[in-house]
């Protein structure tokens, strides 16, 4: 009787989780911490995501204060192309931030869907555990604690016992724990699914506003260029604007030709070795073409009514056609003009260079060497220009020669 009494004061502080040791409990939780972990990084997602959608928000281009801003430039043409130009290669850059910032959301959905799907089968799997728990549980019976802790033989024996309860009621618990923090989980996942998509919806209307600006202060440029020139009262100074910057594009191009004749000296007088124009054909410097909008040689300018040298052959292409090197050399100048927008000037060697202007973009630098066929820049409309074209120039020692002379369709 004495030892009855005593089995059952040892059973009632067991439930009372008095005899709980600290190592089951913490083997209980391990599992759990591990998953406390991923919710406290998903929640950190989503907050990431918050301030992210925030932003894209917020960095449209403001097409109304760029216009207000080049209002203020029309009386300098000049002037006026550069800061236009800018403007336009900001809101390109923009673009260009916004497809890469889609993309990486596609991924970022990709992975949070897995994520998702993974935590939904985990639930599953959990519920099939928990109901064949409680199956089992119903179907054969659970004697009561105190009961099973009562009838020890020995105080071993109900050591044994206390320690298949306590781990019994351990398990219990930490599937329970277990599950509602993966609920957790998947409800988090499925918010943050819901931003990354609301997010990479606004990006992708976002690509389309900028778009839309893009094109309308394309159209801009070319009604004032065109009106610029057109109008009477502007035309004789419009024609000494135009024979200026055609002089300073020359004597910048002049000025490169000279550097690199100085440098080929010094290389030469130190037994070095230099580029050299083997002869070879030059290929066609485009990916594709519509038509020639203006060809080389002596024509009537189109707004100014005046004749004028043109110095090389200009193919209208829709924008972001490849520009090629026409053959072998090394870039020695890939920059921007107001006259010539981004344009790239390559050095074939002995004395021939090749010139590529009003480029939307860029893809070599100064000091590239290239091969012949190589991509080195996008058409564009950039510099004095009015549409979409490439404006490809050749120069023979220091003088501009026919480029139909080393090319052909």
């Amino acid at each position: 009787m004495k030892k009855k009494s005593i089995l059952l004061c040892l059973a009632a502080a067991l439930l009372l989780g008095l005899t709980i040791r600290p190592g089951l409990l913490a083997s209980a939780t391990s599992m759990s911490s591990i998953t406390s972990d991923s919710i406290k990084e998903k929640q950190e997602q989503i907050e990431q995501a918050e301030k992210e959608k925030e932003t894209l928000q917020s960095n449209l281009s403001d097409l109304k204060e760029i216009k207000e801003n080049l209002e203020t430039e029309k009386t300098n043409l000049t002037n006026y192309v550069a800061e236009l130009d800018r403007n336009l290669s900001d809101i390109e850059d923009n673009i260009t931030e916004l497809r890469q910032q889609i993309s990486a959301k596609e991924e970022e959905i990709t992975l949070t869907q897995a994520e998702l799907d993974a935590a939904l089968e985990k639930e599953e799997n959990q519920k099939e555990s928990m109901i064949a728990r409680i199956r089992c549980i119903y179907e054969k019976g659970q004697p009561q604690v105190v009961e099973l802790l009562a009838g020890s033989e020995s105080f071993g024996d109900f050591l044994n016992k206390a320690d298949y309860v306590e781990k019994t009621v351990a398990y219990d618990k930490q599937m329970w724990e277990e599950y509602k923090e993966n609920r957790q989980l998947i409800e988090l996942c499925k918010q943050e699914l819901e931003l990354d998509r609301q997010i990479l919806e606004q990006a992708k209307t976002n690509v389309e506003t900028e778009q839309a600006n893009l094109e309308e202060l394309i159209a801009q440029k070319n009604q004032d260029i065109t009106e610029y020139e057109s109008d009477i009262s502007n035309k004789e100074q419009a024609i000494k604007e135009y024979e200026a910057e055609l002089a300073a594009q020359n004597a910048e191009i002049e000025a490169l030709e000279a550097a690199i004749a100085e440098e080929k000296k010094q290389i030469l007088a130190s037994s070095g070795t230099v580029l050299s124009y083997d002869g070879g054909m030059f290929k066609f410097p485009l990916a594709s073409y519509t038509r020639i909008s203006d060809d080389y040689g002596m024509r009537i300018h189109p707004t100014l009514g005046v004749e004028q040298f043109h110095n090389g052959v200009d193919f209208a292409s829709p924008k972001g056609t490849a520009i090629y090197a026409a053959y072998d050399g090394q870039v020695v100048a890939a920059t921007y003009s107001s006259t010539m927008g981004n344009y790239v000037m390559i050095d074939h060697g002995d004395g021939l260079y090749t010139i590529y202007m009003h480029a939307s973009a860029l893809y070599v630098t100064k000091g590239d060497v290239v091969v012949r066929g190589e991509t080195i820049a996008a058409v564009g409309s950039t510099g004095r220009s009015t549409g979409n074209h490439l404006h490809f120039s050749v120069r023979l020692n220091g003088s501009y020669v026919s480029p139909w002379n080393y090319l052909s369709e």
